[in-house]
């Protein structure tokens, strides 16, 4: 069965960097898209970033641009989520998402998602 296990989350200062990590199994990697999302306490889970194992480039949500990163290592069948200059507003459990897409599209809602890692908790410190 597909597995998601994020990693990397904890405690850091507002400014700081963090990395966050997404490995999978029990998929075949290049066949699906894959995505970042975030949930603060009371509020909804939004759309961070994603890349397409098999697709054609990386995306963002507007407060995330230029700030974080979304990449992959394909041999480890990981994605990643490179934070940096985080603020207080980035306090969240960040999730890892999964779309099995035969087709080479990008997708940004929660909706379009089949599978989804426990999240791991980023919390940022005034």
């Amino acid at each position: 069965q597909v597995q998601l296990v994020e990693s990397g989350g904890g405690l850091v200062q507002a400014g700081g960097s963090l990395r966050l990590s997404c490995a999978a199994s029990g998929l075949t990697f290049s066949m699906y898209a894959m995505g970042w999302f975030r949930q603060a306490p009371g509020k909804e889970r939004e759309f961070v970033a994603t890349f397409n194992w098999r697709g054609t480039g990386t995306y963002y949500a507007d407060s995330m641009k230029g700030r974080f990163t979304i990449s992959r290592d394909n041999a480890k069948n990981t994605v990643y989520l490179q934070m940096k200059n985080l603020n207080t507003e980035d306090t969240a459990v960040y999730y890892c998402a999964a779309r099995l897409t035969p087709a080479w599209e990008t997708y940004r809602t929660v909706e379009e998602y089949d599978y989804w890692g426990q999240g791991t908790q980023v919390t940022v410190s005034s």
